[in-house]
């Protein structure tokens, strides 16, 4: 979602998390990368950007907090988001200003509400909004397939978030296949205090080609509401790499699965873990109790919906 702020210049965006439903590792690329296929949704959980045209050059980010990362609980979960050029955001505006010979700059207020090094796609999304409206304030007419090329070249996720719906990821991430028939679903997504490396846990992770063309099959039984196939369907090739690493995870799991959660995942690298809910109060009901345990972050969220800012 895109709306115009008081300052005729600046926009505001928002830039959501996802959850992977599905994700095979599929083989090792020569490049370094891994093949994957990926069933990947947005979520309403999301961060958001106010993002200004500055006469002066530069892109200058200012980070703050906001929803569960603004509470103490959430504390722990405010990790390694920089406001220098190490940061996504002032990186693909700097890639955007090279790449169509922009001299004027960007003020950029960011607001965190998805956690980092959890695997939720926050600083890929936060990278594909900052891209859109960049554009938008600059005045470029550029085309949203040109956009997520420069996308492309700073994370393997950002393509995913020019979709603009649920949509299956493959290659390295870069070719992006959108779905039709998603029902609305709900989910408790909840995260241990520690985060995850993605190299790390790709590089533990051992590939299995035996799992394409899983991620299609799994939109047909959510299509056909049949959850029970759909179950059966969903996986992840990193969780088992990620439990090697973290035994934060087996407990999360463990945790969820007490709480009545139904088959609990790994989504993405980690370190957060998720279980899709029939309905939104079931979600909050097991996202009380996982509260009532201590675990400092768990959002109730609404799956599905549109991945554009």
């Amino acid at each position: 979602m895109r709306r115009p702020v008081d300052d005729s210049r600046a926009i505001e965006v928002t830039a959501p998390a996802k959850l992977n439903l599905s994700l095979a590792i599929l083989a090792r690329r020569p490049d370094g990368f891994h093949e994957i296929e990926s069933l990947m949704v947005p979520v309403s959980l999301a961060d958001r950007l106010v993002v200004r045209a500055a006469d002066a050059p530069g892109v200058r980010l200012q980070v703050r907090f906001g929803g569960r990362l603004a509470q103490p609980a959430g504390a722990v979960l405010c990790r390694d988001v920089p406001a220098d050029d190490s940061n996504l955001v002032v990186r693909a505006a700097q890639r955007l200003a090279a790449a169509a010979g922009i001299e004027r700059g960007l003020d950029v207020e960011l607001t965190k509400e998805v956690p980092s090094g959890a695997g939720l796609g926050g600083g890929s999304s936060d990278a594909a909004a900052i891209l859109r409206a960049a554009a938008v304030v600059w005045g470029l007419d550029w085309p949203m397939a040109r956009l997520a090329e420069i996308g492309a070249g700073i994370g393997s996720d950002v393509p995913w978030f020019f979709a603009g719906s649920p949509a299956i990821a493959s290659g390295r991430g870069e070719r992006i296949d959108p779905v039709a028939g998603m029902p609305p679903l709900h989910a408790v997504i909840a995260c241990p205090a520690a985060g995850l490396s993605t190299p790390a846990v790709y590089g533990r992770c051992v590939p299995d080609p035996t799992r394409a063309g899983e991620a299609g099959r799994l939109v047909a039984a959510l299509a056909a509401g049949d959850l029970r196939a759909a179950g059966a369907l969903m996986h992840n090739g990193l969780e088992a790499a990620a439990r090697s690493l973290s035994p934060d995870i087996d407990r999360l799991l463990a945790a969820l699965g007490a709480a009545g959660a139904v088959q609990p995942m790994l989504t993405g690298s980690g370190s957060a873990c998720f279980a899709i809910t029939r309905t939104d109060r079931e979600a909050r009901a097991i996202a009380a109790r996982l509260d009532a345990a201590g675990w400092p972050g768990v959002f109730p969220v609404r799956v599905g919906g549109s991945a554009t800012a």
